[in-house]
């Protein structure tokens, strides 16, 4: 009996998603096809009909990340009646919440400086992805490219250190300083521009 129509494509998609998850919470080199597979519900013998090989499917879960990324803090963004909306997304993206929900927060933190180490093809996808994500943090601030990877590095930086120690205080004090200093530059641009 066949499959129904789009039910290859389903599967690819739960596959890279069981990878976006995985890759978020424990990185790219400790993570098995077999684990991924099982992820998706999945054994893992039927993997190569839907990927080349892992790096491909790395690739596709960065897109992937990057697209849930972006619709979640769009989210907040459009759920924000007063502030300004980037408001919102710098207090989704630095929030308790985000920081403490790898499997589902930002991969840009998440596998940064694993990519640094990866093939060409996973650092292009990457970069592709992060370059969207400072088109999309420009985009929302109403600032210029320069000034919106500054304000997604401060973020990223921020929230690799808050998910990086041990002590919680520190913790939420690194999210609350990001925040009045992504603000604070956000305000100094907009004085320079008037």
């Amino acid at each position: 009996m066949p499959y129904p129509e789009g039910h290859k494509q389903k599967v690819r998609g739960k596959i890279i998603e069981s990878a976006a998850q995985a890759f978020r919470t424990n990185g790219i080199r400790d993570i098995s096809v077999p684990f991924i597979m099982k992820g998706a519900g999945l054994t893992h013998g039927g993997f190569y009909s839907h990927f080349d090989n892992k790096e491909q499917l790395v690739g596709e879960a960065c897109r992937y990340a990057i697209n849930d990324t972006i619709a979640l803090l769009q989210k907040a963004a459009d759920q924000e009646k007063q502030e300004p909306q980037i408001n919102a997304i710098i207090g989704y993206y630095l929030s308790p919440y985000h920081r403490d929900k790898t499997e589902m927060g930002c991969i840009l933190p998440a596998l940064s400086s694993e990519i640094s180490r990866s093939s060409d093809e996973i650092r292009q996808v990457f970069t592709r992805e992060l370059e969207r994500m400072i088109e999309f943090i420009s985009n929302a601030a109403q600032v210029d490219s320069a000034t919106g990877s500054a304000l997604l590095s401060t973020m990223v930086g921020t929230l690799v250190l808050a998910r990086s120690v041990s002590d919680s205080k520190l913790s939420d004090s690194l999210l609350s300083a990001g925040k009045q200093q992504i603000k604070g530059l956000i305000k100094s641009y907009v004085a320079t521009e008037l």
